[in-house]
């Protein structure tokens, strides 16, 4: 963030809170020089991730991060930053014969000197601001008008909850809680998440839309204790003509030709059971407990299931409670498997020998796994930022043994058509 609104004491209130602490006063004196990653920083500070990760927090507008992931200075950051050097460079005056001040006169002077500091610094963020104005205005206004271009309306959650959720929301107040806008330059999409409550005399609902490029992506109803749902489906039929209905009721509010083949496959199931059936690369599982009914439509190809390239749809006594739709967001990158899960193992045990990570504060190195694998999972995944799925192997370890905070366990993703390792995690098990 470039600018900042607010007052003269709300500005002064930061830059305080700021430079009160010697850390922070090291990331600002480090980023003056150049931009820097968090791994970085966390390298040349040496503190622990979350110790640094609070004091970026408490950064607040002195820093912003880019789209590469790299922290730089806000232009109220570099005025700081001059203040900074105003207070630690200011020479010592010489006086031609001795003079003592008294202890009241030393505190009025050095409250006068951090005044005139920070109306200088206060001076330098004005002029920083108003060369910046223009060129930001006209980035905003182009950013806000794409945004609302992108925007989910009330008619378009209000056809999803009517004719795909199928709630009679006449028997509903509803209440918009938030509804945030953005763009999410790791995928390459417009984000919109909207949060309503629901509310009747017999409890209240929180139902919560997900759209990417105004496509619904996810769609949650969170129920109170008491809460009772008021559909709009027949309360004769059962849940396999109930997941019937709402998949035609999609297809009809998202037009997606994908859904057709969906609609073909759950069609051909007959008998309301656990059961798994496929179609050229479709695969559709459905899953039965209790009153939770689960239909999944997969994309699968060369044997391997691309879940998260999925439809996914869940009921609680016949209501729709969630839906999550990626088939229309994920593509498929690979469909080599080269790396067994044999392979993986192996590779993430070397791996982690290699390592280097900073825990507490301390850079630690040379991890040694024991006894079997805590966990094995496949599941395919986007490589850096993207949204083309690859065949990974998601390896969790138990450590020989336990470092700080806790920590016992280290996860590695194995990228199947390569070998390569990424996206590691420190882990705290506890029994």
């Amino acid at each position: 963030m470039q600018g900042m609104d607010g007052s003269e004491e709300e500005i002064y209130s930061i830059m305080f809170t700021s430079l009160k602490h010697p850390v922070r006063r090291k990331i600002l004196r480090m980023l003056n020089n150049k931009s820097m990653t968090f791994m970085e920083l966390a390298d040349n500070i040496g503190v622990s991730s979350s110790n640094l990760t609070y004091h970026l927090e408490n950064l607040g507008e002195l820093i912003y991060k880019v789209e590469n992931g790299r922290y730089k200075l806000s232009s109220f950051g570099q005025a700081t930053v001059s203040a900074m050097k105003g207070v630690e460079e200011t020479p010592e005056i010489e006086p031609k014969r001795p003079l003592r001040l008294a202890s009241s006169w030393r505190v009025i002077f050095s409250v006068l000197l951090i005044v005139i500091i920070l109306l200088a610094a206060f001076t330098t963020l004005q002029f920083n601001m108003v060369n910046q104005l223009s060129a930001d205005t006209a980035k905003l206004k182009a950013q806000n008008q794409q945004l609302l271009a992108w925007g989910a309306d009330t008619n378009k959650i209000v056809n999803l909850l009517q004719n795909v959720v199928q709630l009679d929301t006449s028997k509903y107040t509803v209440t918009l809680l938030s509804n945030t806008v953005q763009p999410r330059p790791d995928i390459g999409v417009i984000e919109e998440i909207i949060k309503y409550s629901l509310t009747s005399g017999q409890g209240s609902v929180d139902a919560t839309f997900r759209f990417r490029d105004n496509h619904v992506s996810h769609y949650e109803l969170g129920l109170s204790f008491d809460s009772q749902l008021y559909s709009t489906q027949a309360d004769n039929i059962g849940i396999l003509q109930t997941a019937k209905n709402t998949l035609e009721g999609y297809k009809a509010y998202s037009k997606d030709a994908y859904l057709d083949e969906m609609s073909s496959l759950l069609n051909s199931v007959n008998t309301t059971q656990n059961i798994e059936v496929t179609s050229d690369n479709l695969k559709l599982q459905i899953s039965l407990r209790g009153e939770i009914a689960e239909f999944m439509w997969i994309y699968t190809e060369n044997g391997i299931d691309f879940s998260p390239k999925s439809l996914r749809m869940v009921f609680q006594n016949r209501v729709l409670i969630s839906l999550i739709d990626g088939y229309f967001f994920y593509t498929i990158a690979s469909t080599d498997l080269n790396i067994s899960q044999q392979e993986a193992v192996a590779t993430a045990r070397n791996y982690i020998k290699t390592l280097t990570w900073i825990i507490d504060g301390e850079k630690i190195s040379g991890f040694n796994s024991q006894g079997e694998p805590f966990s094995i999972d496949f599941v395919p995944h986007p490589r850096d930022n993207s949204v083309a799925l690859v065949p990974y192997w998601y390896v969790v370890l138990s450590l020989d043994k336990t470092y700080p905070n806790g920590i016992n366990q280290i996860a590695v993703g194995i990228y199947a058509d390569n070998g390569e390792a990424a996206d590691i995690e420190m882990l705290s098990y506890t029994p």
